[in-house]
C-alpha cells in the first residue's frame, strides 16, 4: 500500500505549533514522557495475556531500548509492548480522541513561559508530542499484539501540519519511535546524558529500560578489544515495595512528577506497609498546589492498582473516593489474584479495606499538616478546600473529619485570614447554641450584609461561606460538635430576638397594607435581625437562597425565583416615617413608592439584581428631585 498522507486536527496542530516554538524551557521531559508510554504499553500487553496468553507470543523479555545513533542523528526509543494496528495509529497519533488538548492549549495560553509549563504535556495525555521539542521529524513503527509482520505501519511526520502512515515489516511486536533530532538537541545522544536521564525519571520502573554500550575490555596477550553490552540504566526496585526509612526525598519527589506529571515537589507524602490479614503497600502524594487541567478533568479519582508489580488498573476508583481525588499514588496488593477483572474488583471486600485505610491516612497527613505546617496547607488547601467539601455529603463516617479540615473567613476574622469549626466553637458565648453561616459571591461583600447585624450587636460570628459548592455542602453537613448549622439568612437563623409585643401592635396596619403592594413576597414581618438596615429578604426553611437561585441561573437550570419573607426593622428611621405617612393617610400615593424602594434596596443586599433597574433608579431620582424642592433643602 503506498504512503497515505492526512491532516492533523485543528487543535492538533495548535499544539504542536506551541511545541515546535519553545513553548517549554526543560525539554528533558520528553525522554520521562516517551519512557513513561512505552512502559504503559509493556503493562497493557502484560494484563490482557492474564486472559489471552497467546497475545505475548513467546515474547516475554520486558524492555524499553535507548538506541543513540550519532551518525544519523537519531534517538530511538523501543518496545515490546501491545503496540497499535492503523486504526489505533490514526487514532491516537493524528487526531485526539479526548478534551486533553483544548484544555491543554488553554492552559499554555495562560502559562506562557513560566517555570511551570514543561509540567504541563503529561498532564493532559498528550504526551507523545513532546517529541517534537527536540525532533524536527519523528518516525514511528508499530506492530499490534496478535497481528503479523507484515502487518506493521509507518507514521511518519515533521509536526507541521500533516502525516504520512504506510505499511510496513516489524519482526516482533511493539512500538519503535525514532527522534530525528534537532541541531540544538544533539546532546540528547551522548550516552552519559541518556543515563542520567533514565536515573533522574524512570529509575523506579520495574521494566528494564536498556542500552546498548561499547567498552573496551582486555584480550589475550593483553591486546584491548571493543565489545557492546546491553546495560539495564535504572535500579528496577519500585519505589513502593522499599521501606520508608531506605528512600531519600529526592527519590519520592521525582517519583511524584514522574506519576503527577507535576514540576513541585509533593507537600506530602504517604508510605506504609499494612501487614496482617491482609497486605498492601501505599505510596501516595498531596500536590502542593492545584495543577493545570485539574478543572477540566472528569471527576475520577483512584491510585494506580498492581498485584504483585503488575499494574493492573491505571485508576483504581475503589480504593480512594472523589472527594480525594487530588491524590496521586500507587497501591500494591499481594492478596488479589493476578487475574482479577473488573468485575470482581467491584465486589472484592479487600478494596473496602484498603479504601478505608488510604482514606484515613490521607485525612491524617493533611491534619498534621494543617496543625503543624500551616503555610503550606493554606497552599494546598487554596487548590483543593472546594474538592475537600464534596466529601461532607460522601463520606458519612468521616465528615467530621473532613470539616475539621475546612478553613474559612468569618465577620470576625481579618480579610483574608481563617477560621476553623474548632475554633468558632471555641469562641463562642455561652448562650450561643448554633453555628452561623452566610453564603455568598466573595468575603468582602458579605462583612457588609445587613444579615450580620444582629450577630455583631451580640458578638457573635457568622462564617463566611464563598464556593459555590457550600450551598450543597455545608448543609448535608448539618451540624458540628453537636451544634447546628443555620443559615444567617434564613427565617430561622438565631440572631434575632422576639419583636416586642408594643412593636408589632404599632406596625400591624402598615404590614399588612405593604403585604398587599408587594406580591413579590410571601409575607411581611417585623424583626430584630436588624440594627442598621431598613430590611431584608430572608429564605424560609426550605426555600432556596437568593444565592442558590443565581447559582442555578448562571448553570442554566430552571431556577423559579420562590418568594422570600421581607423583614423590616422597626427602630429603622425609614420604616418608621413610612408607618406614620400610612398612620396619616393610608391612601398616600407615595406608599406604593415607598413599598418598592423598601423592598428593592433588600434585592440589593442580598446581593441580587432589581428586576427593573431603569424603574428603580427612576424612583431614587424623583425622591431626590422632591427632596431638593423641599423647604429648608439646601
Amino acid at each position: 500500500m503506498p504512503a497515505e498522507t492526512l491532516e492533523f486536527k485543528a487543535e492538533l496542530k495548535q499544539l504542536l505549533h506551541l511545541i515546535t516554538h519553545s513553548l517549554y524551557s526543560d525539554r528533558e521531559i520528553f525522554l520521562r514522557e516517551l519512557i513513561s508510554n512505552a512502559s504503559d504499553a509493556i503493562n497493557k500487553v502484560r494484563f490482557d495475556a492474564l486472559a489471552n496468553a497467546d497475545k505475548l507470543e513467546g515474547n516475554t523479555d520486558w524492555k524499553i531500548k535507548l538506541a543513540p545513533d550519532a551518525a544519523a542523528g537519531t534517538l530511538t526509543i523501543s518496545d515490546n509492548g501491545i503496540g497499535m494496528s492503523r486504526e489505533e495509529v490514526i487514532a491516537n497519533l493524528g487526531t485526539v480522541a479526548q478534551s486533553g488538548t483544548k484544555a491543554f492549549l488553554e492552559a499554555a495560553k495562560r502559562a506562557g513561559k513560566t517555570g511551570e509549563a514543561p509540567g504541563l504535556i503529561g498532564q493532559f495525555g498528550v504526551g507523545f508530542y513532546s517529541a517534537f521539542m527536540v525532533a524536527d521529524k519523528v518516525t514511528v513503527v508499530t506492530r499490534g499484539a496478535g497481528s503479523r509482520a507484515a502487518d506493521a505501519t509507518k507514521w511518519e511526520s515533521d509536526g507541521q501540519g500533516s502525516y504520512t502512515l504506510e505499511a510496513a515489516e516489524k519482526p516482533a511486536r511493539g512500538t519503535d519511535v525514532v527522534l530525528h533530532l534537532k541541531e540544538d538537541a544533539k546532546d540528547f545522544l551522548d550516552p552519559w546524558r541518556l543515563r542520567q536521564l533514565v536515573r533522574k525519571f524512570s529509575d523506579f520502573l520495574e521494566h528494564p529500560v536498556v542500552m546498548d554500550v561499547e567498552k573496551e575490555v582486555k584480550g589475550e596477550g593483553e591486546e584491548t578489544k571493543k565489545e557492546v553490552t546491553e546495560e539495564t540504566l535504572n535500579s528496577r526496585k519500585a519505589i513502593w515495595l522499599r521501606n520508608k526509612s531506605e528512600v531519600k526525598p529526592e527519590e519520592y519527589e521525582e517519583f511524584y512528577k514522574s506519576l503527577a506529571h507535576d514540576t513541585e515537589a509533593p507537600a506530602d507524602v504517604i508510605h506504609y506497609a499494612a501487614e496482617g490479614k491482609t497486605e498492601f503497600r501505599v505510596l501516595a502524594f498531596v500536590p502542593a498546589h492545584k495543577p493545570f487541567g485539574f478543572d477540566y478533568e472528569e471527576p475520577v479519582a483512584g491510585l494506580r492498582l498492581y498485584v504483585q508489580r503488575v499494574l493492573i488498573m491505571d485508576r483504581c476508583e475503589q480504593v480512594l473516593p472523589t472527594y480525594l481525588r487530588f491524590v496521586k499514588g500507587v497501591v500494591d496488593s499481594a492478596d488479589l489474584p493476578l487475574n482479577v477483572s473488573r468485575e470482581i474488583l467491584q465486589q472484592n471486600p479487600l478494596l473496602d479495606a484498603i479504601q478505608k485505610s488510604v482514606v484515613k491516612n490521607v485525612l491524617e497527613a493533611l491534619a498534621g499538616m494543617k496543625n503543624v505546617e500551616y503555610d503550606k496547607y493554606l497552599k494546598f488547601y487554596a487548590g483543593f478546600g472546594t474538592v475537600l467539601k464534596e466529601g461532607l455529603g460522601r463520606d458519612y463516617a468521616n465528615r467530621e473529619k473532613i470539616a475539621d479540615l475546612l478553613l474559612f473567613e468569618s465577620a470576625c476574622t481579618e480579610p483574608g485570614k481563617f477560621t476553623t469549626f474548632a475554633e468558632y466553637v471555641e469562641k463562642m458565648p455561652t448562650d450561643q447554641t448554633e453555628i452561623a453561616y452566610l453564603i455568598g459571591e466573595s468575603a468582602e461583600q458579605l462583612r457588609h450584609s445587613p444579615y450580620l447585624e444582629a450577630f455583631r450587636a451580640k458578638g457573635r460570628d457568622v462564617l463566611l461561606l464563598t464556593d459555590p459548592i457550600d450551598e450543597f455542602s455545608i448543609p448535608q453537613l448539618g451540624e458540628y460538635k453537636g451544634k447546628k448549622l443555620v443559615a444567617a439568612d434564613r427565617g430561622e437563623a438565631a440572631g434575632a430576638g422576639e419583636v416586642p409585643a408594643g412593636d408589632k401592635e404599632k406596625f400591624a396596619a402598615l404590614v399588612a397594607a405593604l403585604k398587599t403592594k408587594l406580591p413579590e413576597v410571601s409575607d411581611v414581618r417585623l424583626t430584630n435581625r436588624l440594627t442598621e438596615s431598613a430590611a431584608c429578604l430572608v429564605a424560609g426553611a426550605s426555600g432556596l437562597s437568593a444565592h442558590m437561585e443565581r447559582l442555578m441561573e448562571r448553570m442554566g437550570r430552571d431556577a423559579t425565583a420562590s418568594k422570600r419573607v421581607l423583614e423590616l426593622n422597626p427602630n429603622n428611621a425609614t420604616v418608621e416615617a413610612v408607618r406614620l405617612l400610612h398612620e396619616k393617610n393610608a391612601s398616600d400615593p407615595r406608599l406604593d413608592l415607598y413599598a418598592r424602594l423598601l423592598y428593592e434596596q433588600a434585592v440589593i443586599a442580598e446581593g441580587s439584581k432589581v428586576s427593573d433597574p431603569v424603574a428603580f433608579a427612576k424612583r431614587v431620582n424623583d425622591l431626590i428631585a422632591r427632596d431638593a424642592h423641599a423647604p429648608g433643602s439646601a
